[in-house]
């Protein structure tokens, strides 16, 4: 399968991100949660879990008659492959020109900067 066919859309993110704080989780468990924020429609859903399961976004257990889903990968997984997508796509995979973006949008507070710095130092320390 296509690498780019696991990067999440944004909606499919949405659900996504409440499955990681709720799963295993039927469909309607996992519409009752997303209701809560944003008006959608059971089958809306559904067809996207069904969507998911054929990307292999989320797993899908079929022995009971509400069929249950989890999602695939792990956050920290799926934010790598989200973070790769946009490296590649919107910065020429430069790392650089990401964090400069990213640093250079907003003004960072003293505590982020330490612990950028300290995050560099480590890094650079395991390089050597």
């Amino acid at each position: 399968m296509n690498k780019n066919k696991r990067v999440p859309t944004s909606a499919e993110l949405n659900i996504l991100n409440v499955l990681w704080r709720i799963q295993p989780a039927t469909v309607r468990t996992l519409h009752e949660h997303i209701s809560e924020s944003q008006k959608i429609g059971y089958t809306t859903v559904l067809k996207m879990l069904q969507i998911m399961h054929e990307k292999g976004l989320v797993t899908r257990d079929e022995s009971t008659r509400a069929h249950v889903y989890s999602a695939a990968y792990s956050v920290e997984h799926t934010q790598s492959s989200l973070l790769s997508d946009i490296v590649n796509k919107a910065f020429g995979g430069s790392r650089f020109d990401l964090v400069m973006r990213a640093l250079g949008d907003e003004k960072a507070s003293t505590k982020e900067i330490n612990e950028i710095r300290t995050l560099l130092d480590s890094l650079e320390k395991n390089n050597k």
